[in-house]
């Protein structure tokens, strides 16, 4: 999958992400932010989430909106999506993505994709 540039991260936000390996079939991204940081709208497609801190978030997308708060050391799956995230807890927030680049195997309705990251 190829992001527009005017949606992908790196672009959108690059004093938050930056790209630490890229191949053709996955792209991995570090995201370091400060408590009040809060990213402009952005895509990932599907991808891996490690988190290297602990943190809390507000994830928006349209009119829809979560609240995350994750431990550090933990790896969830975010189904690609839309969104804008802000920073509401009181430390930084560091993780790594791993993009996929293959489309999935099967058109999903983004309105059905949950907000920010998978529960375990």
């Amino acid at each position: 999958m190829v992001l527009e540039s005017h949606n992908d991260p790196v672009v959108t936000d690059p004093t938050l992400y930056t790209v630490l390996f890229e191949n053709d079939r996955v792209r991995v991204l570090q995201y370091r932010d400060r408590p009040g940081d809060v990213t402009h709208p952005h895509r990932h497609p599907d991808s891996v989430m490690v988190t290297l801190s602990a943190f809390q978030r507000r994830v928006f997308s349209g009119d829809r909106h979560a609240e995350i708060e994750l431990p550090a050391a933990q790896a969830r799956w975010i189904g690609a999506q839309e969104h804008t995230g802000e920073n509401i807890g009181a430390t930084e927030t560091h993780t790594i993505f791993v993009e996929l680049k293959e489309p999935a195997p099967h058109p999903v309705d983004p309105a059905g994709v949950a907000l920010g990251p998978s529960t375990p």
